[in-house]
């Protein structure tokens, strides 16, 4: 009888092994074989990019695309200070070529991936009437308007400020006459503008379509130069191979026709 009792245990044992070992993978044992790739990206390219993650992602099931969006400033800062990140995507120039400088990106995958606008756009219920730049100049220099515009560390703010320049306009002055307000990123400045908190803002186009709201002019390069989006893979990147095939899908035909939907101009096509 002990050795029935016995060999009854053994076969039990053996049945709930076998049982373990061929139930189906839980949720985190199918996501342990994907690869996360880390995408630091200006905020106003926060909408286009989280659809084509679901394009990409969906040809890809071995990928999980992770984004952090904020303001180009503030993402260089970022890595800088050693947070992880396989690709960049700046608003501008200036904060990729400080990377660029501390040895921060893979120069070799740098290119110039995008091109905007900076639009003036109007409130709803403004009343101030303003359809160009000039009336913006005007109405500023009355000081009968509240304006939003991005901080001076953000790439939006640093644009509006060739602006005010080009216009002759003293934005410490101005500011200190309570006719101007501010935003960390270009979002916050969206923000302002469509819930009617200012009269107008200085945005990107593309944000303007996002927000739905509407454009009263776009700055001529003459202005603010061009708005040029670079992109590279970090050099201390944890998947520098599965960041490039992704920085390589941005450039196709598919990703661009949704930049251009938006109001992006594609400036490198596969």
């Amino acid at each position: 009888m002990k050795k029935i009792i016995a060999f009854l245990l053994v076969v039990l044992g053996l049945s709930s092994i076998l049982t373990a070992c061929s139930k189906p993978a839980t949720k985190d044992e199918k996501s342990a074989g994907t690869t996360e790739i880390v995408v630091f990206a200006a905020a106003s390219m926060t909408e286009t990019l989280e659809a084509l993650a679901e394009s990409y992602q969906n040809a890809h099931s071995e990928i999980k695309l992770t984004y952090n969006f904020d303001s180009s400033g503030t993402l260089k800062t970022q890595i800088e200070e050693g947070a992880v990140c396989d690709l960049f995507i700046s608003a501008a120039q200036k904060q990729m070529n400080g990377l660029q400088d501390g040895g921060y990106i893979n120069t070799d995958t740098r290119l110039d991936l995008l091109e905007n606008k900076v639009a003036l756009c109007v409130a709803e219920n403004s009343k101030s009437g303003i359809k160009s730049y000039e009336e913006m100049k005007d109405h500023l220099e009355k000081g009968d308007i509240l304006m939003a515009i991005g901080n001076e560390d953000v790439p939006v703010g640093q644009y509006t400020q060739k602006i005010f320049s080009y216009y002759g306009l003293d934005e410490k002055k101005l500011s200190d006459s309570g006719v101007l307000t501010y935003g960390s990123n270009v979002k916050e400045v969206t923000t302002q503008i469509a819930e009617g908190a200012v009269d107008c803002g200085i945005i990107y186009q593309t944000d303007a379509y996002s927000a739905k709201l509407t454009v009263a002019d776009t700055a001529a390069e003459e202005m603010c130069g061009q708005v040029v989006y670079p992109a590279a893979v970090l050099s201390a990147g944890q998947h520098t191979e599965e960041a490039k095939a992704f920085l390589d899908y941005l450039q196709t035909e598919e990703a661009s026709k949704v930049f251009e939907a938006v109001g992006f101009t594609p400036l490198s096509l596969k």
